[in-house]
């Protein structure tokens, strides 16, 4: 007995257990430092920008009237008198440490200000994008599906509409017609001014926090005011999602093996959602990627028109005031949604395509 457990050849389960488990930390490392790195060359572009915008921080901190010695303690004290690469390696530190400055447009931490107009941005972005990708693939299908049909040539002509209406123009238009005629949605801002205030922030998302506590009046009217702006930004992202939709079904409607499918007598729904649409589900995580973060970094006029208080409404009055610190917060938040964005598309891109494993 003995000499047939010298014998036995050993388990190969912790040698495979121990492979995976090297494979998973090696992944999820390379993923960090590729993160790390991707947000250090972003620290290190919004620091530049910072410091070649003519605009004097110093000058927005102490006003017009102050003297030359009160003008220098300040610029000494915001560091601006130290080395260029000493700046950057404070910047740095500051940045890591949730440090972004004050703002002289509201007198708070920037970090303080972004968690409060961030939100908005991502509520209304989210929804548009909803928007765009139930509306907006259906409609690439349908009109690959049958090219040449008047039903393609509408879903043309309605994604053509999307890449050339301005946004404030149709945000305007949506508001005069659904609003002030039809009285179907609320007006601009988040709430109506009688519920202003009346659910604490949570989430920071008026849909999320009212729900949460229970308050369905002031849910329904916040969709009531958050529909149309969603709309509009639904309408831009389904227009190129629709585009791409269409080209990438229609290279897939050309292959032999839906060619095959539908000489063997498959059905031609089957044919489209599963041969033709499955190889596309790949392509399609990107392109709704760059779409979502297109929105949440491109609402700046929609936001304006609607007085929605987003980030992008944030960017504006900050660029009109000149503060720097609220300029390069927001431009260093919106730059980390998109690393973010791409890298959760590429897991995803792993996750459906066992090729790219």
């Amino acid at each position: 007995m003995a000499i047939d457990q010298q014998s036995a050849p050993p388990s190969p389960g912790p040698t495979l257990a121990h492979r995976r488990v090297q494979r998973m930390l090696a992944t999820v490392g390379g993923f960090a430092i590729t993160l790390l790195l991707t947000f250090l060359g972003l620290l290190a572009i919004t620091f530049f920008i910072g410091r070649v915008i003519p605009i004097d921080p110093v000058l927005a901190v102490v006003g017009d009237r102050a003297t030359q010695a009160q003008y220098d303690a300040a610029r000494i004290a915001m560091g601006l008198d130290l080395p260029l690469w000493q700046q950057f390696i404070s910047y740095v530190g500051k940045v890591f440490s949730g440090d972004l400055g004050m703002s002289v447009s509201t007198g708070r931490p920037v970090i303080e200000d972004l968690s409060r107009f961030f939100p908005a941005t991502f509520e209304m972005a989210t929804l548009g994008i909803l928007i765009g990708c139930v509306i907006g693939i259906p409609l690439g299908v349908t009109a690959a599906a049958r090219q040449g049909s008047w039903i393609d040539q509408i879903i043309r002509v309605v994604g053509l509409l999307g890449y050339s209406v301005p946004a404030f123009w149709l945000g305007l238009v949506g508001l005069a017609l659904f609003y002030a005629r039809l009285r179907w949605v609320g007006g601009p801002g988040r709430l109506d001014i009688f519920y202003d205030g009346l659910v604490s922030p949570v989430t920071g998302m008026i849909l999320i926090d009212s729900l949460l506590q229970g308050e369905i009046d002031i849910f329904w009217n916040a969709v009531s005011h958050i529909i149309l702006p969603a709309a509009v930004l639904g309408f831009f992202s389904l227009a190129y999602i629709a585009r791409m939709t269409r080209s990438f079904m229609l290279d897939q409607l050309s292959q032999e093996f839906v060619t095959t499918a539908r000489v063997k007598g498959v059905p031609e729904r089957v044919v489209i959602w599963r041969h033709a649409f499955n190889p596309i589900r790949v392509p399609l995580i990107t392109v709704v990627g760059l779409s979502y973060a297109g929105l949440l970094e491109g609402s700046v006029m929609i936001e304006t028109v609607f007085s929605w208080p987003g980030i992008g409404n944030y960017l504006t009055t900050a660029l009109l005031n000149a503060d720097m610190n609220a300029v390069l917060g927001s431009t260093l938040v919106i730059g980390a949604v998109f690393i973010v964005i791409n890298k959760v598309s590429d897991v995803l891109y792993r996750v459906l395509d066992p090729r790219a494993r």
